[in-house]
């Protein structure tokens, strides 16, 4: 049994919060202003495999809105270069991962504008979109790598190479 249909926890359907494109979480469409409480209710957010966001406590769950993703990667560090590269993020609500094996970075492209949405992993199925101008700082970094047979543009982070998009 999932984690949200856990016995014991107490169901309070929506709880009226909503998570903006742009990272602002939003009470009753107000936007929340203490970060320290957005923080807060961001240790308890929780994605079931139906894509649906959850607050879940030990005592209660509640359904919440996220227009895209929970977080936006606000800030990216570089370590060493090459394939012994080492990208580090910072989200808007201050996680901090290294991306990897376990965060992983996709990029979806928008098949009507061909505009590319980058995102990374930061905990249990949560992601982070990259801000655009974080997405541009990635994309100077980016090398031309042969990924199955096909030229593949793209970053090395942690031994692992993230295609960011074909060189076609």
């Amino acid at each position: 049994m999932s984690e949200i249909g856990a016995p014991g926890i107490e169901s309070c359907g929506d709880f009226n919060l909503r998570i903006g494109h742009d990272g602002t979480w939003y009470y009753h469409d107000s936007p929340i202003r203490r970060i320290a409480l957005a923080k807060l209710f961001s240790t308890v957010l929780r994605r079931e495999g139906d894509g649906s966001y959850w607050l879940v406590t030990p005592a209660e769950r509640g359904r919440i809105l996220v227009e895209d993703v929970p977080f936006i990667a606000v800030e990216m560090d570089v370590a060493r270069k090459g394939r012994d590269q080492i990208l580090s993020f910072r989200t808007n609500l201050d996680d901090r991962v290294e991306a990897g094996e376990s965060h992983p970075l996709r990029v979806v492209t928008d098949p009507r504008t061909a505009e590319p949405s980058p995102y990374v992993m930061i905990r249990d199925r949560l992601e982070a979109r990259l801000a655009r101008p974080v997405f541009y700082q990635l994309v100077d970094l980016g090398v031309e790598e042969t990924v199955d047979g096909r030229a593949s543009f793209g970053v090395w982070s942690n031994g692992k190479f993230f295609p960011l998009g074909d060189t076609t």
